[in-house]
């Protein structure tokens, strides 16, 4: 009897010890993003998930479209959806408002580029150059045309824009040796950079939009969530921007570590990621400050063309408090 009471005893300690080991979920998010610097930050989240570290449990699709994702986050398929922030205020509008922002997740990724020579120091130089670029129609064209604006220059008159539709074009003629001058975004510049050993980054976009202390900021992507989501699972929301604060974090102050993991879940290349990451304004800004920097982005695009940001700026609740 005495052996069988030892056994049982020891039994239940070991049940016990297991249970301790147990993940305990907070919830189940969906979570989907954009191949790029859009889903860099996620990187940490998805590999302390795949351990067993995170207080939610995810599930992750990647695509290198948009419209690969939206239909699924609309149609309730995804829960959280790491997208265009231009694309967020389309999305809201287009469904009633059952599309929310929760936070933005990466400021400007456009950079100023010049080859073949030193001819552009500050804006005014930049006067009666040909800027190869990509996006026209789209918000990249915006930025650029809003800061050529900001700082003294017109964009119909003072430059010439040779628009592509791929950064690779635009580093293909960069590589015939002639002078270029270009707007490139990451991780492209990095690229460019191991391609033409006389590149070099003029501007960072972001830092030139900064400086211009009007209340705005020039923005890449957002944290979009479904509306009904958000009401049913308010913890787990919650919980999900504590961790992918912590994953933006991680990224940013273990940049070898992290490039590590951008390769490993497919986004591109450590080596090119490691010297990307800091030109990529990884983030997670929410609250307050995230809706001050998004309208004055959002005006930016509308005062150019209102369908960038769905016809009309966003209601007070598009913002997630």
């Amino acid at each position: 009897m005495k052996k069988l009471i030892a056994w049982f005893l020891a039994a239940c300690t070991v049940l016990a010890l297991a249970g301790c080991g147990k993940k305990e979920i907070a919830g189940n998010v969906r979570l989907g993003a954009l191949k790029g610097p859009t889903s860099m930050g996620l990187v940490k989240l998805l590999e302390d998930d795949a351990e067993g570290k995170t207080e939610n449990d995810y599930s992750f699709q990647m695509a290198a479209a948009a419209d690969e994702l939206t239909p699924l986050l609309l149609k309730g398929e995804l829960d959280i959806l790491v997208a265009p922030l231009n694309l967020g205020a389309i999305l809201h509008q287009n469904s009633g408002g059952e599309v929310r922002l929760l936070a933005v997740s990466t400021l400007g990724v456009l950079h100023l580029v010049e080859s073949g020579g030193e001819t552009v120091q500050d804006w005014a130089d930049l006067k009666g150059k040909t800027i190869y670029a990509t996006g026209k129609g789209t918000t990249p064209e915006y930025a650029l045309r809003y800061l050529l604006e900001q700082y003294g220059l017109d964009p119909d008159a003072d430059v010439t824009f040779a628009w592509k539709s791929e950064p690779t074009e635009i580093v293909a003629q960069m590589a015939l040796g002639e002078p270029v001058v270009a707007m490139l975004p990451q991780p492209f510049v990095t690229v460019a950079k191991g391609q033409i050993p006389d590149l070099r980054v003029v501007f960072d976009l972001t830092e030139q939009w900064d400086a211009l202390e009007n209340g705005s900021r020039l923005l890449t992507a957002g944290v979009l969530v479904r509306k009904a989501f958000l009401e049913d699972n308010p913890g787990v929301v919650e919980t999900f921007l504590k961790e992918f604060d912590a994953s933006v974090t991680y990224l940013n102050e273990n940049v070898a570590e992290g490039a590590v993991l951008v390769e490993k879940y497919g986004i591109v290349k450590a080596a090119v990621a490691e010297k990307a990451i800091p030109g990529c304004h990884v983030v997670c800004i929410t609250g307050e400050e995230m809706e001050s920097a998004v309208r004055g982005y959002y005006q930016t695009l509308f005062d150019q063309n209102a369908a960038a940001v769905g016809g009309e700026l966003p209601e007070d609740d598009y913002y997630a408090p």
